[in-house]
């Protein structure tokens, strides 16, 4: 979500039960929608204070925009790498949007997840990382069990051999 959604992120959109954030005050004319977030999130969150109706509180949007900033300065110094400087909060949806698309490759779900109206802008982020290479897991299914077992764990079906079905995955 883009940081404004999640500046006005409601307790009552968090359901920590099925470990979902719902995004109801979209922004950029976007559509609302429902996130699936991580156990690891959930749990972060349950650790917070509930002292209003919003999950970050009163804390001034401009005070967590340089908090974000002093960190982010401090760690490219320590680290001497000056391209950390580059990575703004709206970097990282773009990463999460990217690989989602390059997991899945159906930009409808990326779109959805995005809260995009227009596939148009969706398709910006299909364009940003070439994470081609040549270098494939392989993996054999003798059966249609083995096969849907295969396409769960990401791999994609590539021809069908003395009766057996291979498929390969990126590594």
């Amino acid at each position: 979500m883009r940081i404004g959604e999640a500046w006005h992120l409601k307790w009552r959109d968090v359901d920590l039960e099925a470990g979902t954030v719902r995004v109801n005050e979209p922004e950029k004319n976007s559509n609302p929608r429902i996130l699936k977030v991580s156990n690891k999130l959930i749990t972060m969150l349950n650790t917070l204070p509930r002292t209003g109706e919003r999950v970050f509180g009163a804390v001034l949007r401009a005070s967590v925009y340089g908090t974000f900033w002093e960190q982010r300065r401090r760690i490219a110094r320590k680290l001497q790498n000056a391209r950390l400087l580059q990575i703004s909060f709206h970097t990282l949806r773009h990463w999460k949007a990217t690989t989602e698309y390059y997991r899945t490759r159906d930009i409808l779900h990326v779109k959805q997840m995005l809260g995009h109206k227009s596939i148009t802008n969706t398709l910006i982020y299909t364009q940003l990382i070439n994470f081609e290479s040549d270098e494939y897991s392989s993996a054999v299914a003798k059966s249609l069990e083995d096969a849907r077992k295969l396409v769960e764990a990401g791999f994609e079906y590539v021809t069908d051999m003395d009766g057996c079905k291979l498929f390969r995955r990126r590594k």
